[in-house]
């Protein structure tokens, strides 16, 4: 018998003859990632252990990365409408012709009215870039997701501490001992925050979820509170009564590093009535503990008193903390007070400040790190407390969302435990005060570039964006009085706007990555009625509209030209420090991608094509003094273009390579971040690292890598004056005054103190009616549209049911396999429903972006997202119902502009289950068609 053979067998084929690293676009997280190729074909999709945003973790969106490059629903090549509009009835074409449309129609709107181009851009991550192509076309209208999304939270950061949650800090997860989410859903910040709860578990810490629902991060939360949506501002002033009561503040912290101890005019005939004393220089005026007299409050050696009194010219002024403490200890804000509009009982709410309050100051740690403060004074310890807090779109969606997150913000500061040792920290290039932001822009003159920044934070009615009439100068109605401190636009008003032509026409529509036919919109069919509309003569009411997408979404079939866009893996990108970057609290970072395959279609990356359309529109920015193309493409521009001498879009490699944030254009940069993983990143030196915005030793870094040309410390704005400005117009004060109509609501909303007010909705809607709450959010493994349409995803959410709470489930005889018809002032929908305890009693959601229009992205018509899935966009308006004064109320934050879209009131019945969801909107054409049954791709031997 011969011996036995043993077979031969490979135990570790190679999955990939080449690994390039870039940057993850499957959700904001823009963790690196490693892309594995054979034979030039994505292999593979793994995390990139050495990169400092997700140190090798990745999640289900990452990974599923591969089936995005591979979508059927890809778009081949520039598209030519040639039916009606909405019919999806295209014609492909070449790009020299896309672009010779696209020129002839916006070159003699520059030349004539630049503000008839309204440039709107979704979830994309340029925004720097695109900022500064509108501001050279010259158009006031321009703006990005943010003012959709959570415009409320940046802004509410910003005003208040000079930064926010996410993109602007994140918790000290080394140190934090006690965490506390509001309203965080799962698809922002996922693996860092997944990455911190493992290791703050880890270390015996605890977690506190305040959400209506118990999903994610708040159904692994030791401690889960379902509020009552739009009620968290309620809660967090409770908490601060109850603090306040016992006297758990850092009254240290509050002296030091906030406006607490500024004195506030009280001299009600002054025209600075309820602003902040100053001196003659303008510096904020502080009383001394030791001379007992007014200094200013940067004065070396200075202790400042928040217990003091002034009196002046006949009246006494207060310190800020005093009459911060004065509104909080009312028993208005007393746990008895708002236990039952939170739907939390008042003994719930002194627990949670109990434990805040218990670990925050029982737990009080130091670091043995010296470090000089602002006034130049030293100290030997970094003192710390081990709480920290994050908040996400669950509290800002709400039109009283703005003072909310600054309510939450005020609860952090009292706390002393923001830019401290265990609590939340800021991440390079933030905390930046409002005087570092510019301040927005909108005059607008033919054959110009505009006159500054389309977006910024105003201090006052000086800055905002009117005309000499005093009507909006946007097509949005931004910075206006309607949303004076709108810092990211009003994108969900656009169309309607333009539509309506309140304040006035456009011509063309510019959009990027703006699903805004179905999913990025409130008032899902208006909005399509609105883009298919026409006038008396015949012609669209909106003229022209242009649309760039990597996929077949629902947006496309309303364009009239399609600049068809790369995907992620096929362009080149900028995460920069201008914009949206990487950092991390300890450490600035910023990183590229780069086209780690080259498309099989005729496609171009959208940021190229604008550098071509600049040039093409002899844009100021884009040309050389001789007219001729200043950059190549978009790489060449993340290359050398300078924001400010030497200040580009990466920092990372400047001059001859191995200068860090100022420095010359290098010619190599490019390379020099693909040899390093597609990022750069430069530590915050260990004495910088807390205390940022009165550190010294931050200071004097953050000037070397380029964030401000001189050091900008700064005090914390409990007291917003920018807010009291806007009062005192609306008192009557000053050359710029509101209209009569929104005279009230103004004093009322914009107090400079954190207030709570019920949600605008409530109070125009009968909630006896309409007496559940409604709410939409992304899940863990889609994020906004296009993961929806993803092979691998779609198994983990091919549909999506509307959730009930028991109560509700119980009262109307729900059972499994059940629909139900949702009714709202605006419209209704019957869908499936499914149970969930884990919910608050009053309230309804379902996960958004899920649903689909039958035709759009390559799907087939009878696919369970066009079927059984749904958006609860069909019973949200842009506006608020009729009060009858016959004006448009926005449904949105009277102060940022955010839209509201957690105010929804609903009620539910029973249905008969429809053949599928409704309504249902009829099949739309698809330039791309549907994909295959199977797609199969072989990337082994």
């Amino acid at each position: 018998m011969g011996k036995h053979q043993q077979p031969d067998v490979e135990t570790s084929p190679p999955v990939s003859d080449e690994i390039r690293r870039t940057t993850c676009y499957m959700c904001a997280c823009r963790c690196g990632i490693n892309v594995h190729l054979k034979d030039g074909k994505v292999a593979y999709i793994e995390g990139n252990r050495d990169h400092p945003v997700n140190k090798g973790v990745l999640c289900a969106k990452g990974s599923a990365g591969i089936m995005q490059v591979n979508a059927p629903s890809r778009l081949r090549a520039p598209l030519k409408r040639v039916g009606p509009r909405g019919s999806g009835e295209f014609q492909e074409i070449s790009w020299d012709e896309a672009l010779e449309i696209a020129t002839g129609w916006l070159a003699p709107i520059r030349k004539s009215a630049p503000e008839k181009l309204a440039f709107f851009t979704g979830r994309d991550q340029s925004q720097s870039f695109t900022s500064f192509w509108a501001q050279n076309f010259g158009t006031p209208n321009y703006a990005a997701h943010g003012g959709f999304c959570s415009v409320n939270m940046a802004a509410g950061g910003i005003y208040t501490m000079g930064g926010a949650f996410w993109e602007f800090g994140q918790p000290d997860w080394e140190r934090t001992r006690l965490f506390l989410l509001f309203g965080v859903a799962e698809d922002h910040d996922s693996n860092p925050i997944k990455m911190g709860l493992g290791k703050l578990k880890a270390k015996g810490g605890k977690v506190i979820g305040i959400n209506p629902i118990r999903s994610g991060y708040n159904a692994i939360a030791d401690e889960w509170v379902g509020i009552t949506p739009g009620t968290d501002g309620l809660f967090i002033l409770a908490l601060v009564h109850v603090l306040l009561k016992a006297g758990k503040i850092d009254l240290n912290y509050l002296a030091r590093f906030t406006n607490a101890p500024c004195l506030v005019n009280n001299d009600p005939a002054s025209a600075d009535f309820g602003l902040l004393l100053r001196d003659t220089d303008g510096k904020l005026l502080v009383i001394d503990r030791a001379s007992g007299k007014p200094v200013p409050f940067d004065q070396k050696g200075v202790q400042p008193d928040l217990a003091a009194r002034f009196d002046q010219h006949g009246y006494t002024h207060r310190t800020v903390f005093q009459i911060l403490a004065e509104r909080y200890l009312d028993e208005s804000h007393s746990p008895e007070a708002v236990a039952e509009k939170c739907g939390v009982t008042a003994g719930r709410i002194r627990a949670v400040a109990a434990e805040i309050a218990r670990v925050a100051f029982d737990e009080a740690f130091e670091l043995d790190q010296p470090w000089t403060d602002f006034r130049g004074d030293r100290h030997d310890k970094m003192p710390g407390r081990p709480v920290s807090f994050h908040a996400m779109r669950g509290i800002s969606a709400h039109s009283n969302g703005f003072q909310t997150c600054r309510s939450l913000h005020l609860l952090q500061i009292l706390l002393g435990t923001v830019e401290v040792p265990g609590g939340f920290r800021f991440k390079p290039p933030y905390p930046k005060p409002v005087s570092a932001h510019p301040t927005p822009h909108c005059h607008s003159k033919p054959d110009c570039p505009l006159d500054g920044p389309n977006l910024g934070f105003v201090r006052g009615p000086q800055d905002l964006a009117l005309k000499d009439d005093g009507t909006p100068a946007r097509i949005d109605k931004a910075f206006s009085w309607e949303n004076p401190m709108s810092a990211h636009g009003l994108m969900h008003m656009v169309i309607s706007n333009a539509h309506a032509g309140d304040p006035y026409r456009i011509d063309t529509l510019f959009l990027y990555m703006a699903n805004m036919s179905w999913n990025s919109s409130m008032n899902t069919r208006g909005v399509m009625e609105m883009l298919t509309d026409k006038d008396e003569n015949g012609d669209y009411v909106i003229p022209r509209i242009i649309y760039s997408d990597a996929y077949s979404s629902e947006m496309v079939a309303y364009a009239d030209l399609i600049l068809p866009d790369a995907t992620y893996l096929e362009r080149h990108d900028c995460i920069s420090l201008l914009d949206r970057p990487i950092c991390e609290a300890d450490a600035a970072a910023d990183a590229i991608r780069w086209p780690v395959i080259e498309p099989d279609r005729d496609v171009r990356g959208f940021q190229s094509v604008l550098v071509d359309l600049g040039a093409r529109l002899d844009l100021p920015g884009f040309i050389n003094e001789d007219g001729s193309a200043k950059y190549k493409d978009y790489a060449d521009y993340m290359v050398r273009h300078e924001r400010r001498p030497g200040i580009g879009p990466l920092a990372g490699f400047r001059g001859n390579g191995t200068e860090t944030g100022r420095g010359a254009a290098n010619p190599d940069q490019l390379g020099r971040y693909i040899e390093n993983g597609g990022f750069f990143v430069e530590h915050v030196p260990e004495e910088a690292a807390f205390y940022k915005p009165w550190n010294t030793a931050y200071q004097d870094w953050a000037v070397g890598l380029g964030f401000f040309d001189k050091p900008q410390p700064y005090l914390f704005e409990l007291y917003s004056e920018p807010l009291r400005r806007f009062q005192l117009a609306a008192e009557g004060q000053g050359e710029r005054q509101p209209p009569e109509h929104l005279r009230e609501r103004i004093r009322k909303t914009f107090d400079p103190l954190p207030i709570w007010y019920p949600p605008l909705e409530e109070t125009e809607v009968d909630t006896k009616t309409y007496p559940v709450r409604a709410l939409t959010q992304r899940p863990m493994a889609m994020y906004h549209s296009w993961g929806s349409q993803n092979a691998w995803l779609r198994q983990i959410h091919g549909r999506n049911p509307l959730y009930l709470p028991t109560r509700i489930w119980q009262t109307h005889g729900f059972a499994e396999g059940d629909w139900a018809r949702v009714t709202s002032p605006h419209g209704e929908i019957i869908v499936p429903v499914a149970h969930m305890a884990g919910l608050n009693e009053n309230t309804v959601w379902t996960w958004n972006a899920i649903g689909k229009r039958k035709g759009a992205w390559a799907l087939e018509e009878d696919a369970p997202e066009a079927t059984k899935g749904f958006l609860l966009n069909h019973l949200i308006h842009e506006l608020l119902p009729p009060k009858g004064d016959g004006l448009r109320w926005s449904n949105s934050d009277p102060v940022t502009g955010q839209a509201a879209w957690f105010d929804l009131r609903v009620r539910i019945e029973k249905s008969p289950p429809p053949d599928e969801a409704q309504p249902s909107i009829d099949p739309q054409q698809s330039p791309v068609g549907q994909g295959p049954d199977k797609v199969l791709q072989k990337v082994r031997p």
